[in-house]
């Protein structure tokens, strides 16, 4: 759903009813994760993809018939039959499990609220019940930052604190997924299926080192959804002329930022200045932080001087294996442009537990489920040690 909040958010404000089609599981290879949505409207205008074009004309239809007939929500099944390969279904392998609703504005405001948070950057959480009692298919409750319920009811009681409770987790970690919920009478009297939106604050990239690379890695960055800040104690180098793709340029010792500015489970820190002042301080204090990606630029030999130096300071193997040093993948890069592409494919690896080798020489899924990467070792562990062997 958070694919299309922008034209949903519009549609609300204008009262126009729309059906809403969203991918609610997945099994196999699939293009799109689980929360995608397509929506029509009553004029048969449709925005989003569920499938990158695989089965996008019979959820089309499926939408305008929900519409016509103003009725129940309607699951679907899509998947790949070798007995027809023409079928509607997805030529990837995969299979879609399809929740489609009718949405009405004018009976259902709450949606239009939830969205106006959601277009302007507020951390929110939208559960959405996608399987369990009829009555409730469909039905939503918005979950503000401070983990209270701020829109919509299931029951106006357990059945409410057992998703809001789920949803504010999901808030927290900044992670979209599918719960299931109940069964008891302590916390739920029916078992719920129930897909969490989560649309968090945007993922940090701290760049250190005012330099040529920082301006690519800055403009990669965005171009992510990261929000990217660019530091450098020098205050000549560190301007905002020179980096007009950062969301800030801070004049300050990178240590010192670092140890007062905000960071999380998502935060990608990338080091590029390459003068030991400035990095082992900067890297002592990252290792030391909840970060999922921490790199270092710099040659071999840079590379082992930085290592003998942090474990002058203290510093634990453990605490080195997490640091990607010489930072990026082997891409052959040269250009600050080439060896931003490496950084943030060796970030997207990481994130994702991505081997980084050509699928063409791999076997298995291409996508990944949730459920593996969250069951692999954390983030960096095997990349980190393949490069210190």
């Amino acid at each position: 759903m958070l694919n299309i909040a922008d034209t949903l958010h519009r549609w609300c404000r204008e009262a126009r009813p729309f059906a809403l089609a969203t991918v609610v599981g997945v099994t196999g290879s699939a293009p799109l994760p689980v929360g995608t949505s397509v929506a029509v409207d009553e004029d048969g205008n449709a925005v989003g993809s569920i499938s990158g074009g695989c089965v996008e004309g019979a959820v089309y239809e499926l939408c305008r018939q929900v519409l016509q007939d103003g009725g129940a929500p309607q699951r679907a099944w899509f998947g790949y039959s070798d007995d027809d390969a023409f079928a509607v279904g997805l030529t990837c392998g995969g299979e879609l499990d399809v929740l489609v609703q009718r949405v009405d504005p004018a009976t259902d405001p709450h949606l239009g609220v939830a969205l106006d948070d959601i277009v302007q950057g507020r951390p929110t959480a939208m559960a959405q019940v996608v399987d369990g009692p009829h009555h409730l298919l469909g039905r939503t409750v918005c979950v503000l930052a401070d983990g209270t319920a701020s829109y919509g009811t299931l029951d106006g009681g357990l059945r409410d604190r057992a998703v809001t409770a789920q949803a504010g987790a999901l808030l927290r970690s900044g992670r979209t997924a599918r719960v299931e919920l109940g069964g008891d009478g302590d916390t739920c009297p029916d078992r719920l299926s129930v897909l969490v939106h989560v649309a968090a604050s945007r993922p940090r990239m701290l760049i250190f080192g005012a330099v040529d690379f920082a301006a690519a890695l800055s403009r990669a960055g965005a171009f992510l959804g990261y929000r990217v800040t660019v530091c450098d104690a020098r205050p000549v180098f560190a301007t905002a002329a020179r980096f007009p793709h950062a969301d800030e340029v801070v004049v300050d010792w990178p240590h010192r930022y670092l140890e007062r500015t905000s960071v999380d489970e998502r935060t990608a820190v990338c080091v590029l200045t390459h003068d030991a002042k400035f990095d082992i301080p900067l890297l002592r204090m990252a290792l030391n932080l909840p970060v999922g990606y921490i790199g270092a630029m710099g040659s071999r030999r840079t590379h082992d001087e930085r290592l003998r130096l942090l474990r002058e300071e203290g510093v634990t193997e453990d605490q080195l294996a997490r640091l990607s040093s010489p930072i990026g993948l082997d891409l052959g890069a040269r250009t600050p442009e080439e060896t931003a592409v490496s950084i943030t494919a060796e970030i997207i690896a990481q994130a994702n537990l991505g081997t980084g080798r050509p699928l063409t020489r791999i076997t298995g899924p291409i996508h990944r489920p949730p459920r593996q990467r969250q069951s692999a070792p954390a983030a960096g562990a095997v990349l980190a040690d393949a490069r210190l062997q």
